[in-house]
């Protein structure tokens, strides 16, 4: 008896849980809608209809289809699983702001974060830093902003692994060091293989894979560096214009490159390309210039033109309130088409491009980091 009255009380708590959060995200998009021009693109979407998402899907490499006509590099992140109802997926926004109180004279940035978890019955608790399978930090010194994301790969469930892990001990492994006195602004490759091998190096070995993309935005300078692996990455918008965007690194479709942990004796059966493989960019920035850092939920999603009119509109403000607002729009969008069967995602063109038949979105983890220099 004090068993089944255990298990009552652990069924209701959960269901309590998931109405609050439920709430909370339909207050955050009544917020958004009423705030900016933003959200009057999110309710024409709105105002769309949006059938049931995807029943009995199956995992392609990271994402999900129908049909797979290629022959999988990597059996240890193939999967199948279905894809869950509408209804069950809610969000949160992590409302962390960076704003600079260091050295006014010099450029700046104000960052803000907000994201939703694929599959909220997987991940009911909220982890700072951690939007289902995706990770993300955020970090700052006098001499430079950093931030990362990191998209776990999916198939990896698969085998009793949690996706997530991996590209949660990345992320920290990368936040920790880019506070060590030898950081350096101008490589954030740097970074990114030394949170590797940090994350390597465990006592407690991580098997999983994800792909990463790390932005560094040198104070000194007013330059943007970035080092980005896959397929998450990252925009720059100015004057209503993408002036740099990373590009994805992709084995063949939906198979992106990854860094990786395989399990003892899997090393030769499990797909994994080395930080070496990131690629790394350069470029100078100037006073309003808008990023977007976000993993593949959204680029998969939401159409580039459609990303534009939104980062446009916050072009040189520099209240973190209406920026978060913006960040909001750009992740409920990406929510909303990513379970509409009648969209026409960028997803669902590239795969048409490779004569696969799918349309519609996504459905995926959704990560948005959005800042603009000051």
């Amino acid at each position: 008896m004090d068993v089944e009255t255990s298990l009552d009380i652990e069924g209701t708590l959960r269901t309590i849980q998931q109405a609050i959060i439920s709430c909370c995200e339909q207050l955050l998009e009544i917020a958004t809608i009423l705030t900016n021009k933003g959200g009057q693109i999110l309710r024409r979407l709105r105002g769309a209809s949006v059938p049931e998402p995807f029943q009995n899907s199956q995992n392609i490499g990271d994402g999900s289809m129908s049909e797979n006509p290629y022959q999988r590099l990597n059996p240890m992140i193939d999967a199948q699983y279905s894809i869950l109802g509408s209804e069950n997926l809610v969000g949160e926004g992590d409302y962390l702001r960076l704003e600079n109180n260091i050295n006014n004279q010099l450029p700046r940035l104000v960052s803000v974060t907000c994201g939703f978890a694929k599959d909220h019955i997987r991940y009911p608790e909220y982890n700072r830093g951690k939007f289902g399978e995706d990770a993300w930090f955020m970090s700052s010194s006098p001499q430079a902003y950093i931030m990362g994301v990191a998209d776990g790969v999916g198939g990896w469930r698969n085998y009793g692994v949690d996706p997530g892990k991996f590209s949660m001990s990345l992320m920290r492994s990368c936040e920790r060091i880019s506070h060590a006195p030898d950081f350096e602004p101008k490589r954030p490759e740097i970074l990114l293989e030394r949170g590797y091998c940090d994350l390597l190096d465990q006592k407690c070995s991580i098997v999983g894979s994800c792909t990463a993309c790390i932005l560094s935005f040198n104070r000194d300078n007013n330059t943007l560096y970035a080092a980005n692996i896959g397929d998450s990455g990252f925009l720059v918008v100015r004057s209503g214009k993408v002036v740099c965007r990373s590009q994805e690194q992709q084995h063949q479709f939906n198979t992106p490159y990854q860094l990786a942990s395989p399990p003892p004796g899997y090393e030769f059966h499990v797909l994994s390309d080395g930080p070496e493989s990131a690629d790394t960019i350069k470029f100078p920035m100037q006073q309003g210039d808008v990023i977007l850092l976000a993993t593949d939920g959204v680029y998969d999603n939401v159409l580039e033109s459609v990303l534009v009119e939104v980062l446009t509109e916050m072009s040189g403000i520099s209240n973190s309130v209406q920026l978060q607002m913006a960040a909001n729009t750009v992740a409920l969008m990406a929510r909303t088409l990513s379970f509409n069967r009648n969209h026409d995602s960028p997803f669902s063109q590239n795969a048409r491009k490779l004569n696969i038949d799918a349309w519609g979105g996504k459905p995926d983890d959704i990560t948005v980091l959005l800042a603009i220099v000051v």
